[in-house]
């Protein structure tokens, strides 16, 4: 009896049948290049699909990649944002130094001037009442400091001490409106009252007639009278000289030399009174001016 389908060749023959015509193939091709041509039209036949199959790999690459990237910016620049900050900190304290250093130098070069007994101290705290200019240093009667003492700082006088604590004393400055000093022109030896203002760096002169020797550009220096201040030391420049012809005296003010609202040292001194001169008198009855 006649099938009615012919059956084809069994699974296990085709498989024998194309591995032998894959291995003739290659043999060929290996040894007489012919199916290079082939080869090479297929491969920009296949190229698309083998891109679009390795895109997925290769944007995920990218995008890891740039992600990575990215942080490790964002990280090197918080990172650089730190150090510049810290330098500038560093840098800061750096000047700070050296601009202290250059105080205490000017400052310590100013007591190679002086006779007497020196301290340096340190401003605390600085009065915030408008209406007085006063300030707290760091030294008090445990280094020996007493009320009405002198201070100065390189170019001049500052004030004196008003209230003297343990460890702490309060200075009042020579703009304080309740402050009066002695004072004297070094040109021509005028001798008047510097009292403050209020104002932070205003001095007025008073009692000065009309037609006083002093002109804008004196000196002003402290006369020693009132024993509170060693005499000779630098007060202030008058600034201002205006004759007033319906009052007795002029009215005339002053700038202190003093940097009053910049010192962060100010320097206490001691008076070391010098020993009392005799002076002789040739004529009974009369007394000595």
């Amino acid at each position: 009896m006649n099938p009615l389908f012919i059956q084809g060749y069994s699974p296990s023959f085709r498989v024998f049948v194309f591995v032998t015509v894959s291995l003739v193939l290659m043999t060929v091709d290996h040894r007489l290049h012919y199916l290079k041509s082939v080869r090479s039209h297929l491969s920009v036949v296949v190229y698309p699909l083998q891109y679009l199959v390795d895109f997925p790999v290769k944007a995920s690459h990218w995008l890891s990649q740039g992600f990575g990237s990215r942080l490790q910016l964002l990280s090197e620049n918080s990172s650089l944002r730190e150090e510049n900050l810290r330098l500038r900190f560093t840098l800061q304290k750096l000047q700070d130094l050296k601009n202290e250093n250059e105080r205490l130098r000017s400052l310590l070069g100013a007591t190679t001037q002086f006779t007497e007994k020196v301290l340096v101290a340190e401003v605390l705290a600085v009065d915030l009442d408008p209406f007085t200019r006063r300030m707290l240093i760091d030294k008090g009667s445990e280094q020996g400091v007493f009320d009405g003492q002198p201070l100065l700082d390189a170019r001049g006088v500052m004030g004196q001490i008003v209230n003297v604590g343990p460890f702490s004393s309060t200075l009042m400055l020579i703009t304080d409106p309740n402050h009066a000093l002695p004072v004297q022109v070094e040109r021509s030896g005028l001798r008047t009252i510097a009292v403050g203002m209020g104002a932070v760096n205003r001095l007025e002169l008073l009692y000065l007639p009309n037609n006083s020797d002093i002109v804008v550009g004196d000196k002003l220096v402290t006369s020693g009278l009132g024993g509170q201040f060693p005499p000779g030391y630098p007060v202030g420049e008058v600034v201002e000289v205006n004759p007033d012809i319906a009052r007795p005296y002029a009215q005339v003010q002053a700038i202190p030399h003093a940097l009053l609202e910049r010192n962060r040292e100010v320097l206490l001194i001691w008076n070391i009174e010098p020993d009392p001169v005799i002076v002789k008198d040739h004529h009974p009855g009369t007394s000595t001016q």
